[in-house]
């Protein structure tokens, strides 16, 4: 079996665009999966996220569909061949730029379709006639409805991420998507995990399949430091702060369990002065796409982010990674951390863990089969955040003397509190009225007079029948009673 690119009979077009893109050597799981799908078999492969699935799929299916190449402008001569199909959008993109690359000097097309943002761009794309079509599930069922993308021609199909596709809750919609192609075709299936219900659906739309398992499943990479540091909730922003400040890491991941979370730890670390960005599924697909590549490029130091950044997203030289929450899932624990020491760099895993985590800190020992130790960090008495201004340091609060009873001493700075605004300011007050009527004494008067709310005349006696109430008319009696 071949170890270099070199030795692959791929096409000279594909061959230059592989050697401009720096590859030499094959990962396990391209030198296994690349042969297998030159054959047109069936695959079901399970790797570790970062080893390079998505050439050891792209490549071979590139070669197979060079025979459909044409420089046509007619849009019924690029009919959508082959389908890959993914959970996020961010994957979605990122699979998209790679083929592209890939592809670059042939005549093949490629496009993708995803939620976010705004359909027609993506329809007039479609329009035009794509041979690879790169797609999340739900998008892809609005460009079916909308009668923009058909899929009768297709050869080929990769289900990548398919254990996550299932957590999200795809199923419905790959069954959907699935009974829309031929019968007659060649399925991938990639997955970090094969679980009952992924052996399911292999077992209901892939024939004979190969199975490729170039790790064991849910192995951590031996290139990431792993560490658990006991920290309460209130606490955990110092210790990713320390450990920032210990170890010199300039860019990381930091994983929360929840969106409101993620939002509310991004806006903390930005106003302690870190360039921080957050990723969440809550993000308009603009705004995400921008918190992405400000971090590729360096502009951003952290990226806070939930679960829809732990898979596959290729990011190289990522030094560390933070789970801030213990994730629910246990598998997840093993995707997060992959963002780090990719393709052999080495990477630290930083798990923050608050005295409810422990049952979740167990899940993540029984999957990855090792005991995990549980540390104290040494943290600083003063709180996350730059230090305090010491009181002078602004020209506002230098001290100022201050006279008492014709004798002056030094100014304590507490003394600025009892200043009245008006003297610390260089207003001066009106005088006040000194009269000497408001001095004297409060003294009776000397009269008996009643007091004026008093009345002086009379008193009436009231009525105990009202005003408005008439009173009975007398009438002469008819007949006078008897006595």
């Amino acid at each position: 079996m071949t170890d270099s690119f070199s030795n692959l009979s791929l096409a000279p077009t594909l061959a230059r665009a592989v050697a401009e893109m720096g590859y030499e050597s094959m990962t396990p799981i391209q030198a296994q999966a690349i042969p297998v799908v030159l054959t047109g078999q069936d695959v079901m492969g399970a790797a570790q996220t970062g080893t390079g699935k998505t050439a050891a799929f792209s490549l071979p299916l590139l070669q197979r569909l060079l025979k459909h190449e044409n420089p046509s402008t007619s849009p019924a001569r690029h009919p959508v061949r082959a389908l890959v199909l993914l959970p996020t959008r961010e994957l979605a993109d990122q699979v998209a730029q790679q083929i592209k690359m890939y592809a670059k000097y042939t005549q093949l097309r490629s496009a993708v379709v995803f939620g976010g943002m705004d359909m027609k761009p993506q329809t007039l794309e479609l329009k035009k006639g794509v041979e690879v079509l790169v797609a999340t599930p739900g998008r892809l069922l609005d460009h079916i409805e909308a009668k923009n993308a058909v899929l009768n021609q297709v050869e080929y199909v990769v289900l990548d991420e398919a254990d996550r596709m299932l957590d999200i809750g795809f199923l419905p919609d790959l069954q959907r998507i699935l009974s829309f192609l031929p019968k007659q075709r060649t399925t991938l299936l990639f997955s970090a995990t094969f679980s009952p219900e992924i052996k399911r659906l292999a077992g209901s739309y892939l024939q004979n399949p190969i199975t490729i398992e170039v790790a064991r499943p849910n192995e951590t990479a031996s290139t990431v430091e792993q560490r658990f540091y006991a920290a309460q909730d209130d606490d955990k922003r110092r210790v990713i702060r320390k450990v920032l400040d210990d170890r010199g890491i300039k860019q990381a991941f930091i994983f929360v369990n929840s969106k409101l979370g993620c939002g509310r730890l991004a806006r903390s670390l930005e106003r302690e002065g870190l360039r921080t960005a957050a990723l969440h599924g809550d993000k308009s697909q603009d705004e995400r796409l921008k918190a992405l590549e400000a971090f590729k490029q360096g502009e951003v130091d952290l990226l806070v982010c939930t679960d829809v950044a732990a898979r596959g997203l290729d990011i190289k030289d990522v030094p560390a990674v933070f789970n801030f929450d213990v994730p629910f899932n246990a598998e997840d624990y093993v995707h997060r951390i992959g963002r780090t020491g990719r393709a052999g760099a080495s990477g630290l895993a930083v798990t923050l863990v608050s005295p409810s985590d422990t049952r979740l800190v167990g899940d993540i020992e029984k999957l990855i089969k090792k005991k995990l130790e549980v540390e104290t960090l040494q943290l600083d008495t003063r709180p996350a955040g730059p230090p305090p201004e010491k009181w002078g340091d602004r020209a506002e609060d230098r001290p100022r003397a201050r006279a008492f009873e014709g004798r002056r001493r030094e100014h304590d700075p507490r003394d600025a509190l009892d200043v009245p605004h008006e003297r610390r300011g260089g207003f001066r007050p009106a005088p006040i009225n000194r009269d000497p009527f408001f001095q004297k004494p409060y003294e009776a008067a000397a009269t008996d007079a009643p007091p004026s709310w008093e009345p002086s005349g009379p008193k009436t006696v009231r009525s105990s029948i009202s005003a408005n109430i008439k009173p009975k008319r007398k009438v002469a009696a008819l007949f006078k009673s008897g006595e």
